[in-house]
């Protein structure tokens, strides 16, 4: 199962708080005439920069509803001047319009078109020739021209209940908690808008690109309503949004790619209009509306403003359309300003994005909440003498009160002042504190998003996603387990676990101990032992921790017997180290004893000396050079939470075994490569690449040598080969490539009534070779069994179709495999079906 990724435990803040939230957007109010105080009928409401209109009005009062965010709207009627007005929490009920009429000989006529211009070709569209000079004055980002820069970056992240009634204030979930609702503002139809969440982070951006290339964005204050003990929350509020640059072709939403409308490539997914010229910030600018040539795919609509002398960008629009086919989001909504110093560059200066969340369904009236986020660039310095010191990491900089700033700090910082809905929002979350109820509410969802249960001060049991498995040994199996857990920034981290199998009869066990001494280098030393029944031969590139949940504990379900499981005694101590950001130094020091689980069923037996044993006593030290680039983290101590980003994994390691300490029966070195990375395909969906490669120098016995991992569960499991018996392939020498390709619905949005499920289809392929020596072969008592993928590259391949559910909550997935070839082996599976949850956007 994909459910337990910790990436995707965030989105468990979504599930939670919406399911009690109701949320859309409505706007009501009153027309009438300027002069006269009559209410005015007949008249056409646009909402936003719409070119239809949403609304003509039969009476003097009105009442519009849209599937987004209303930011504006626009009045208009035959005879009158039309009135735009912005719309804020503030103004959506009781909105009073008044239209001032115009005189007869001002009067000019107006043709608005709605319909799409059509032109023979693409080359008698004026906004194609325009788009052609923004294409040809590509721009970068400024920030690369100059040999040092800083800038500040003010973020602004806040969600919102919106529409909240008298029946649902009067819920009992609300009792002893009714005083929120004394920070509500009124709406249209006479309800609420509630605040929940709103958080403030300052940053200090610092960049060398000559002589050499060096950045640094330093956390200096941060301000969060009611919510600085609980990263979790924070994490889900910015792990939501992702920069973006709109020259480039792709724009990352989510992890998933959505086609610029700035991008060279925008001609094959939008349609172009020149509506307009206008002024932007005192410039000149055309004004060009786009929108997707199919609905059904992934894009925006929206407008672009394009400087008409030197064709840059200053400003954008986004927006999703209604088909929008994105997990647990309803709408996205975008707008970009861009400085432009020189004809080459850009600077940004302002990005505000809304996201429209709801956890089931996609219509107008689901409940939801809206997650706005705007972040403004400003203090741009250039060429300034910056020294080493800056771009090093300082102790102080991790410390848990190193943000904390006073109101007055906060006052002097922000750009803008705090509107009267957000000042209140931090008094209502300090007094929800206070409440017990509230904090059973927060509790509830901690235990949701980090699968622990907090039982007393600095003790929490768990994880409650481990507590039931099922395999051939211990027949039904229970774990509970617990750790210490007083804050986020411990630098020490206790766990252990015990587990029974009610088919064996066998109490297993687990424990580890970790201290961090430097918060900068993280440098860490641990310690743990274990004694349980493992599933070994389903991860390469494993590494040696105690705590790790087993594939022998996880599957539920499986094709076949599974008899090949190992009992593991097995202790461990290791040192790690963080010299650079996002690299790590790792030594590990292991000794374990390992024999066959099953013995009737899985012979694990080898010769050694010409004698005949059943125990692998092995001591090996492992040395681990593990690569993030780009990867963020939130958190200071032992353990953090990884933001979503579209890092890779590179990970080297060396194990070296040792015969003689502490009764170890070999000596023998092993060299392993791994690679990890997922990459965007523009419009065509997401690629994850995982590539393996290995190589044991000496002669060892089975289970200590590198097995092709295999699933014979029916379960989803990643980086393992779907058709693959456990123990079929083993080699001395291995490689392993694994791709899967996600098209986010990209073909099956072309096929009628099928495009209407929204389902998403996957291809994958995999793939591996390896040798076995003879030696390593004559080692096992069954060593006649066991073979490498020498012959051909093994390959099996499949397609998979994802985002199985209804209305927003389609979290379920199925695959389809065949097997390539190697297909003249008994017991063997030539097709198969894996399925499970794979939660995520």
């Amino acid at each position: 199962m994909l459910i337990n990724n910790s990436k995707y435990y965030p989105l468990f803040f979504l599930l939670f708080f919406t399911n009690i939230i109701y949320a859309q957007n409505t706007v009501n109010g009153k027309i009438t005439d300027a002069k006269t105080n009559k209410e005015i009928s007949g008249v056409a409401i646009f909402v936003n920069d719409n070119e239809k209109p949403v609304l003509t009005t039969t009476t003097g009062t009105f009442s519009v509803q849209s599937d987004s965010i209303i930011t504006k709207l626009k009045f208009v009627k035959k005879t009158y001047t039309s009135e735009t007005i912005d719309i804020t929490p503030e103004n959506t009920g009781n909105l009073m319009v008044d239209l001032t009429q115009e005189k007869t000989n001002e009067i000019k006529e107006v043709v608005i078109h709605n319909e799409k211009p059509k032109y023979k070709n693409k080359k008698e569209n004026p906004a194609y020739a325009i788009m052609q000079e923004v294409w040809k004055r590509k721009r970068n980002n400024g920030l690369d021209k100059f040999d040092t820069y800083t800038y500040k970056e003010y973020e602004k992240i806040q969600f919102d209940a919106n529409n909240l009634d008298s029946t649902f204030m009067k819920k009992k979930i609300f009792n002893k908690l009714d005083f929120i609702f004394d920070y509500a503002d009124s709406t249209a139809n006479g309800k609420m808008a509630l605040p929940i969440f709103l958080n403030e982070a300052i940053y200090e951006n610092y960049g060398e690109n000559r002589p050499n290339k060096k950045t640094k964005r330093l956390l200096t204050a941060q301000k969060t309503s009611g919510f600085q003990d609980n990263q979790i929350i924070t994490l889900t509020a910015k792990n939501l949004y992702r920069d973006i640059n709109i020259y480039d072709n792709t724009l990352n939403y989510f992890d998933i790619g959505f086609p610029s409308p700035v991008g060279n490539t925008g001609f094959s997914t939008y349609d172009y209009n020149l509506i307009d010229t206008v002024s932007v910030r005192g410039e000149n600018a055309y004004k060009i509306r786009y929108q997707p040539k199919r609905t059904e795919v992934l894009a925006f609509q929206g407008y672009l403003y394009i400087d008409t002398d030197t064709y840059a960008v200053l400003g954008a629009t986004l927006k999703s359309t209604q088909k929008i086919n994105v997990n647990f989001i309803n709408g996205i909504s975008t707008e970009l300003e861009y400085d432009n110093p020189d004809e080459s560059t850009f600077l940004p200066r302002k990005f505000a994005t809304e996201i429209e969340m709801t956890p089931f369904s996609k219509k107008k009236t689901a409940k939801s909440i809206i997650a706005r986020r705007s972040v403004d660039y400003s203090d741009y310095q250039f060429n300034k003498p910056l020294e080493d010191k800056i771009f090093k990491r300082q102790e102080e900089e991790y410390d848990d009160k190193f943000v904390d700033k006073d109101d007055t700090f906060w006052v002097k910082a922000r750009p803008d002042s705090l509107s009267k809905t957000e000042q209140g929002v931090y008094d209502m979350l300090d007094k929800l504190q206070q409440t017990p109820k509230f904090n059973r509410l927060v509790k509830l969802y901690e235990t949701l998003g980090s699968g622990y249960y907090n039982v007393v001060k600095g003790i929490d049991l768990g994880p409650i996603f481990s507590i039931y498995g099922k395999n051939e040994v211990e027949g039904d199996r229970i774990r509970l387990g617990a750790r210490t857990y007083f804050t986020r920034n411990d630098p020490w981290r206790v766990q252990f676990y015990t587990a029974y199998g009610f088919k064996d009869q066998q109490l297993k066990y687990g424990a580890e101990a970790r201290f961090m001494f430097n918060r900068v280098n993280r440098f860490t030393v641990g310690a743990g032992t274990r004694r349980d029944v493992l599933q070994l031969g389903v991860q390469l590139t494993n590494d040696d921790g105690i705590m790790a949940r087993t594939f022998a504990s996880s599957t539920l379900f499986a094709r076949g017997e599974n008899a090949s499981l190992s009992s593991v005694n097995q202790t461990n101590v290791f040192t790690s180290i963080e010299p650079w950001k996002n690299f790590q130094i790792r030594l590990d020091g292991t000794m374990q004893s390992i024999k066959s689980a099953n013995p009737d069923g899985f012979n694990l037996m080898y010769y050694k000396n010409g004698d005949l044993r059943k125990t692998t006593n092995d001591s090996h030290f492992t040395l681990s050079l593990i690569a993030r680039p780009g990867a963020k983290f939130s958190q200071t101590g032992i353990d953090r939470y990884e933001h979503g980003t579209l890092a890779p994994t590179i990970v080297l390691k060396y194990t070296r075994g040792i015969e003689g300490i502490f009764g170890s029966d070999f000596n023998y070195n092993k060299l392993q490569f791994m690679f990890y990375k997922p990459v965007l395909i523009g419009s065509w969906g997401k690629t994850l690449i995982n590539f393996e490669a290995g190589k044991n120098f000496d002669t060892v016995p089975l289970a200590l040598q590198n097995v092709i991992p295999g699933n014979q569960s029916y379960s989803l499991a990643q980086n393992t080969f779907a058709q693959l018996n456990y123990y079929e392939f083993v080699a001395d020498t291995y490689t392993t490539l694994h791709l899967e390709h996600h098209f986010n619905g990209k073909i099956l949005s072309y096929i009628p009534l099928i495009k209407k499920l929204k389902l998403r289809e996957i291809a994958f392929l995999r793939a591996a070779y390896g040798t076995l020596s003879d030696a390593s072969k004559a080692i096992n008592v069954e060593g006649f069994k066991y073979s490498a993928p020498s012959e051909h590259v093994y390959y099996e391949y499949g397609v998979g179709i994802e985002n199985i559910g209804f209305g927003n909550l389609r979290i379920f997935r199925v695959d389809f495999n065949w097997r390539g070839n190697y297909l003249d082996r008994p017991d063997i599976s030539t097709f198969g079906v894996k399925a499970g949850f794979q939660v995520g956007f």
